[in-house]
């Protein structure tokens, strides 16, 4: 219904639009949390360099200041005066480095052995392969400690103390632990974390964040592989829990050392749980919004469905009164837009419909008498002419004698007679098609009619003056019975089949064949006879056409007329030389049946 289809636009409109705009929103959110996650990332990194070289900056200052100090000048001076005894600055580096409050600290010879080791006294004469042959950097660098327990990654700067052939290499730094990321101002929703790249695989206990240990930190190792092969940052999205708000978009930064080995990684994660649950709220809205625009749709299209449809189905209405003969029909012209414009053409057509009706059957009705007067004249006309000649002959035997007047006499009066009886008959025709009687219901089995056509003619085709015609029948079993009159029922089918024999003049098959589909039930009267063109099959059933020599053009019009009356109708299909065939349509007319018992009844009630 047109109500239907406008309510499916409207919601479709709303729906389309309310999605439209959320994916919109979705969209411009996701890639301004995104542009967003990259700036503070970015800006985290930034700060990290930055206490990265402030630290470093230290680290180097309280190097040099060792470098300048009373013991490393002893130090020093000892070594230029020959093999000094080491085993007096065994322990030296370690208060030293508790006065400079640094993790590491190491003097080393010119021939890169440790003199004094603060973080592993026992390394005393172990050799330092980090003592260059040349240059000192001056730069901080990054370097992996071996200590006693293990293992652990600080930033290192490193000055010499010349005063001698023989320099005095300090090589202090701290160590990169949660304490230094703890020293980072992080944003709401993000963190910190750092992996000591020290050993081949990936290793949890070497991953360190400020709030201890990490869980599920396996799912960090992808990204720490991923970096060892790449060498480059990379972003990764990972999925702590099946819970989206959990996702976090992680950053991972190589941090390497002086020979561009990877040594540590920063990684810095942002939380998606703001983007979650605004993506959620916007979500929510949407389906508020739409519900609310569905809503509003029903309404609307309501409202509007009943402004268009209201005017139409009035119109509908009219239509059908028209279409039943009423054609006096108006409707209410209600509106000046294009439904009243409708509307009032409606009512002209009526108008217009009606008056051309009334000149319509008047002209029918001059039609019809000038018709019937033709079709009198030229039946009337043909005895007419013998009865002149008759009566003429008469005359003229009269001034003769008598006996020859007897003999003239006895001859024309049975010519009289016959020409007088053809009157009747034709005027008997006309007559009957005039005067046709309505159809008197009642439960009949079609099968049985038909069977009584066919047994009816049975004698005349057998008969041996006739031409050979076979007649078949094939009826439907079962066939549910139908309200109809027998008798016209009969009268309608034996013209038919009158009209069938006539077409096969030199013999054929006459088939005679009833089925039933639905509330409809079919009799077929086909011949295999000289067949009726295209032409005669559309005037076949108009009163008084015929292309028999000496017929009225009034059987056919009759069958259609009580079939009619039967509320069915009758069809025909023909080829020139192929037959014929007349098709019946009668529906079960049960409607009717009730009626007829009712008027039974009360005629039965008045008598």
């Amino acid at each position: 219904m047109f109500r239907r289809k406008l309510l499916a636009v409207f919601a479709l409109t709303v729906l389309v639009s309310v999605a439209a705009v959320a994916w919109s929103i979705s969209s411009l959110i996701r890639r301004a949390f995104e542009k967003a996650n990259e700036e503070r990332s970015s800006a985290l990194v930034a700060q990290f360099r930055r206490e990265f070289n402030r630290r470093g900056e230290e680290v180097a200052h309280r190097v040099e200041t060792i470098a300048a100090s009373e013991g490393a000048t002893r130090m020093a001076l000892a070594l230029s005066h020959g093999s000094p005894d080491y085993g007096a600055f065994l322990n030296e580096a370690k208060i030293i480095a508790d006065n400079q409050q640094l993790d590491f600290l190491e003097f080393v010879d010119s021939q890169g052995t440790i003199i004094s080791s603060a973080q592993w006294p026992a390394k005393f004469g172990y050799n330092e392969t980090l003592i260059p042959r040349s240059t000192i950097p001056r730069d901080v660098f990054l370097k992996q400690e071996e200590l006693a327990d293990g293992a652990a990654l600080g930033m290192f700067a490193m000055r010499a103390v010349n005063l001698g052939e023989k320099p005095l290499f300090v090589v202090g730094g701290r160590r990169i632990d949660k304490d230094f990321l703890a020293t980072l101002e992080l944003p709401a929703g993000m963190r910190a974390m750092f992996y000591q790249n020290l050993g081949s695989g990936f290793s949890a206990q070497f991953l360190i964040d400020t709030s201890g240990a990490v869980r599920q930190a396996d799912q960090i190792a992808p990204i720490i592989q991923q970096l060892r092969k790449q060498q480059r940052e990379t972003t990764t999205l990972v999925h702590w829990s099946s819970s989206a708000g959990d996702d976090e978009t992680i950053d991972a930064i190589p941090l390497n050392g002086r020979d561009n080995q990877l040594l540590g990684v920063l990684l810095i994660g942002n939380s998606r749980r703001p983007y979650v649950e605004l993506r959620q709220q916007i979500r929510s809205a949407a389906l508020l919004s739409g519900a609310a625009g569905i809503i509003l749709a029903i309404l609307l299209s309501g409202w509007a469905a009943a402004r268009v449809t209201r005017p139409v189905e009035q119109l509908a209405r009219a239509a059908r009164d028209v279409a039943s003969g009423n054609w006096n029909t108006q409707v209410t012209v209600a509106s000046s837009d294009e439904m009243g414009e409708l509307a009032e053409s409606f009512n002209r057509m009526t108008r217009e419909l009606l008056a051309q009706k009334e000149r319509l059957v008047q002209a029918e009705r001059v039609a019809a008498w000038r018709e019937l007067a033709r079709r009198l004249a030229h039946e009337l006309i043909n005895p007419l002419f013998p009865l002149q000649l008759t009566v003429q002959n008469l005359l003229r035997a009269r001034q003769q004698g008598p006996q020859q007047f007897e003999e003239i006499f006895q001859e024309s009066s049975s010519t009289l007679l016959s020409e007088i009886a053809n009157l009747k008959a034709i005027i008997s025709r006309f007559r009957e098609f005039s005067t046709m009687p309505h159809p008197q219901f009642q439960q009949i089995q079609l099968n049985e009619v038909v069977q009584n056509v066919g047994r009816l003619f049975q004698a005349q085709l057998r008969a041996p003056e006739h031409v050979s015609i076979e007649c078949k029948l094939e009826l439907a079993d079962p066939m549910e019975p139908i309200a109809a009159d027998p008798d016209l029922l009969h009268r309608a089918l034996s013209n038919l089949v009158s009209n069938a024999m006539d077409a096969m003049p030199r013999g054929g098959i006459l088939t005679l064949l009833t089925r039933q589909e639905g509330n409809l039930s079919y009799v077929e009267v086909t011949d295999t006879g000289i067949g009726l063109t295209p032409e005669e099959c559309e005037r076949v059933f108009a009163p008084y056409y015929t292309n028999k020599p000496h017929g009225t053009g009034l059987g056919l019009a009759i069958v259609q007329s009580l079939v009619s009356d039967h509320g069915g109708r009758i069809s025909v299909r023909s080829k020139p030389g192929l037959g014929t065939t007349f098709v019946m349509q009668l529906p079960r007319n049960a409607d009717k049946l009730h009626t007829t018992d009712q008027a039974h009844g009360a005629i039965a009630r008045s008598n």
